[in-house]
Formats: structure tokens, C-alpha cells, sequence
């Protein structure tokens, strides 16, 4: 039985080379993510290619993620490199700095507007939580601020106000020119960092459509805003990431695995895709096996049903890139055998608006009530395979298509694997054997297994599935 659960890996310095590239990729990435913090143009577009490449080096379609950068929420430099602060110290936030002027006692900042934003009595945190400090006092440009939890601190580490209320917009200028390099790029989808509303995600849509993108849009929760706007944002996005750093440091850690596990259930009810990301196996970067906690991290999100699992420095900057996707591959599967990943009650008391949406529940109840080895979905736009994949089961569901944006779209998508093939160029009367003929040519099927296949009545038109046939295959 193959993975159902995708891996997502952060590309980086750790994977510029041709073998790595290839290497991580028979090793189960099923997408990669092109972080636009990070790296010049020429940077990100020799990687495209790479992996491109890789790809059909190895013969297996892989998705592209291109991630915003978002506001630079963070503090500016130190004349030394570094500082550490004391417990109890005073220490200064000041927005009209020099930008290399920082001391033990005052940093600039690069978002100007915080001394507007924040008010005596609040907590900003500092890196990934490590630096606490309280604001005191608010004069001018300059947030005076004792520090609750000291440490090093370091240049251009991130801002956040604990309970969120930071006003900076999600895109920036950066981000505008990016959404444009991306769509030049192909990127199969683009994530959206920090956004409070469903707004945020509709402007980002606008702006990658007018530049020619198709690339279907990630919303990454890490604001305590995105949390009351939750389910909109969720309908406005084809998927949302639950980036757990800045979310954890703004909404508090202990927070942290309720919030993941609704927002996991909340995109899988509205049928859109979840990416569970940040640390999953952190260690790895230095280390060549992951801790006991690493794996229990990622069985629990696989259970708890993420389409995928993510990760950042691993893969991007890590000493292990291929052994960390191996790892992660490996607890993912052993998740995925446990007897709650086969239980669905997914929409059983809800009506469905779409005909197509009806025959991918159709196809699901009944997969999952006999012995069927796989689901064969002709699909124009993948959206059935996207439906498909909301129920729990352990049923392997190809998506059979033509176009090969689509069979890279759905790379992300929970226990859909894509296939290239031409509907348009096979005999309407064989379809459903050449079909079949397919999955076993790989090896998949064999003669006399049952599957179930989907497929619209005019082929090549994009949501017209409307039928279903259970086959033998080799009848």
C-alpha cells in the first residue's frame, strides 16, 4: 500500500545538487517548497528546473510550493552580531534606529508602526518564544520594555505581540513583485503568509491571476487574527498550512495542539486541503534520526488526518535531507495502519450541491464497504479526486488525467497519486479497460481485482463526472 500522507520538503543550499534533488525525490517527496524569504530570483528559478528534471528523471510528478515571505516584523542589527539580554534589564525598540546600531540596550526595528501597535502591558516575543520582553512604556518611536525572559538575541529576529493585533498588511511590495515571479515560474501552488482574513487571500488571488498564475492558493495560519476568521479563510483558500512557529509564539504553546487539531478538522469538513508544518523533525538537521517526540508529532497529525506533512530546515539547510524524507516517510506509513485512519464519517448527514461531488462520495461509501484494491478517477480539473480524498480509507485513488498541472496539484492531496493518461486519444468504448490495463501494467491491480472508476459523460470537460462502474479487471 503506498503513503497517503504527502511530505512537503523545503528546498535549500542542502539540496542544490542534481544527485540530492534527484535523491529526495525517490526517497517520497511529493512536493517541494520554494521559501521567497531566502535566495535571489536566479536562486529559485535554477531550482524549478532542478526538480523539474528530478522529476522526470524518476519518473513521478512532483508539486511546486512557492511561499511569500509576509511582513518583516523583526528587529534590525547589532553593532556585535548578537547581545544577551538579562532578566529583569531594561531594553529599548526603537523604530528610528540606525538599522546596524543595536546594543545590550536598544535594537531598531524594521516595522515601523510597532510603537503604534503595542501599548504598557503587552508581551512581545522575540525569535521562536525564547526572548520574552513587557512593554513598559511607549513614547514616540521608541517601546521601552523590561525583559521578562532574557537570553541571546540575535540579528533580524521576528516581532510577534502575544494574542496578536499587529497591524502590518499580509503583502508587502516583496510579495506583490514574488506573486508575479511565481506565476513566471509555474509554481503549482502559492502560500500566503500571515493572513488575518479571507481578504488577504482574495487580493493574493487577484494579483496571481492578473499575472497568468494558476497556482492554487496555501493560507498559512500563524496569526491569532486567522483563528476567529478561521472557516472563511479556509473556503477562500484551496489549502491552509498551520505554520506552527509564529502561531504558537502568538496564541501560547499550550494552545498549540487544539488549534492544530480543529484546524486540521475544520479543512477537511469544508474539503480543502491541510499542511501540519514547522519542527515535525527539527532534530534531523543535525542528526541522523529523529527523536521519540519528532515521531509522535508527525503519527499524530497523520491521524488526525493533514493531507501533508512539512519540512523547513531539514531538508533546506540539514545535514541528512534524504535520511529526514525516509524517516518522515516511514512514521507517516506506520500511522496510516492504525485502525482509526480507516473510519470515516465524513458529510453523512449533509446534501451535496454537485453532481460530481455526489459520485466521489458514491465512490468512497462503496470502496470502503467491499473489496476493492484501487479507484481509477478520469478527471479534467482533479476537483473529484480532491472530494475523494476528505474520507478516511485506505483505498488508493489515481488520478487519471491528461493535463499535467493537474497531476501536480493533486500531489498534495491525501491518498490521490496522479497518472498520466489521454482520455481524448482512447476508444470511448475501452476506456474503463485501458484504464484498469494501466494500474496493471504497474503492478498495482492484477486480473480479477475490483475497482471502482469515475468519469464524466463528455470527456475532457472540466466537472463533469457523473458517472461511476464497478470493473473487474480483466473482464
Amino acid at each position: 500500500m503506498p503513503r497517503r500522507t504527502k511530505i512537503v520538503a523545503t528546498l535549500g543550499p542542502a539540496t542544490d545538487s542534481p544527485e540530492t534533488m534527484q535523491a529526495i525525490v525517490r526517497a517520497g517527496v511529493d512536493v517541494v517548497r520554494l521559501n521567497f524569504s531566502h535566495g535571489e530570483a536566479a536562486d529559485q528559478q535554477r531550482r524549478v528546473q532542478m526538480v523539474r528534471e528530478a522529476a522526470a528523471k524518476v519518473g513521478k510528478d512532483v508539486g511546486i510550493l512557492g511561499d511569500l515571505q509576509g511582513p518583516k516584523i523583526r528587529i534590525e542589527k547589532f553593532r556585535g552580531g548578537r547581545v544577551t539580554l538579562q532578566d529583569g534589564q531594561r531594553f529599548v525598540l526603537d523604530a528610528e534606529l540606525a538599522d546596524d546600531a543595536g546594543t545590550a540596550e536598544t535594537v531598531g526595528i524594521t516595522y515601523k508602526a510597532l510603537p503604534q501597535d503595542v501599548r504598557a502591558g503587552d508581551a512581545l516575543v522575540l525569535g521562536d518564544g525564547e526572548i520574552v520582553l513587557r512593554v513598559l512604556d511607549v513614547q514616540g518611536a521608541r517601546i521601552t520594555c523590561s525583559v521578562e525572559n532574557g537570553g541571546d538575541l540575535s540579528n533580524h529576529k521576528g516581532i510577534n505581540r502575544q494574542g496578536g493585533g499587529l497591524s502590518a498588511e499580509a503583502l508587502t511590495d516583496k510579495d506583490r513583485r514574488d506573486i508575479r515571479f511565481a506565476a513566471q515560474l509555474g509554481v503549482d501552488y502559492l502560500a500566503v503568509s500571515f493572513p488575518r482574513d479571507a481578504g488577504d487571500i482574495e487580493r493574493a488571488r487577484e494579483l496571481l491571476q492578473a499575472a497568468g498564475g494558476k497556482a492554487g492558493i496555501v493560507a498559512k495560519i500563524e496569526r491569532a487574527e486567522a483563528i476567529q476568521n478561521l472557516d472563511p479563510i479556509i473556503r477562500t483558500s484551496d489549502a491552509v498550512m498551520i505554520a506552527r512557529g509564529d502561531l504558537a509564539v502568538e496564541i501560547g504553546d499550550a494552545e498549540l495542539p487544539g488549534i492544530q487539531k480543529l484546524i486540521i478538522h475544520r479543512a477537511r469538513d469544508l474539503s480543502r486541503v491541510v499542511i501540519t508544518a514547522t519542527q515535525m523533525m527539527e532534530s534531523m538537521i543535525h542528526s541522523p534520526v529523529p527523536t521519540r517526540a519528532e515521531v509522535l508529532d508527525v503519527a499524530n497529525a497523520v491521524m488526525d488526518g493533514t493531507d501533508a506533512v512539512m519540512l523547513s530546515a531539514e531538508t533546506a539547510a540539514g545535514k541528512y535531507p534524504v535520511k529526514t524524507i525516509e524517516a518522515m516517510s516511514r512514521v507517516c506509513a506506520g500511522a496510516e495502519k492504525q485502525r482509526i485512519m480507516l473510519r470515516s464519517g465524513h458529510r453523512l448527514d449533509q446534501r451535496f450541491e454537485r453532481v460530481d461531488e455526489a459520485i466521489a462520495m458514491a465512490v468512497m461509501y462503496t470502496a470502503n464497504h467491499m473489496d476493492v484494491k484501487a479507484i481509477i478517477a478520469l478527471t479534467e480539473s482533479g476537483s473529484t479526486t480532491l472530494w475523494m480524498s476528505r474520507i478516511r480509507s485506505g483505498i488508493p485513488v489515481f488520478a487519471m488525467t491528461r493535463h499535467e498541472a493537474t497531476r501536480r496539484r493533486v500531489t498534495l492531496y491525501r491518498g490521490v497519486y496522479p497518472v498520466a493518461f489521454d482520455v481524448m486519444h482512447t476508444n470511448p468504448d475501452d476506456v474503463w479497460r485501458s484504464a484498469a490495463d494501466e494500474l496493471k501494467k504497474r503492478a498495482i491491480v492484477k486480473d480479477g481485482d475490483f475497482v471502482i472508476c469515475t468519469k464524466g459523460e463528455f470527456s475532457g470537460i472540466t466537472g463533469g463526472t457523473n458517472s461511476l462502474k464497478i470493473l473487474r479487471v480483466g473482464d
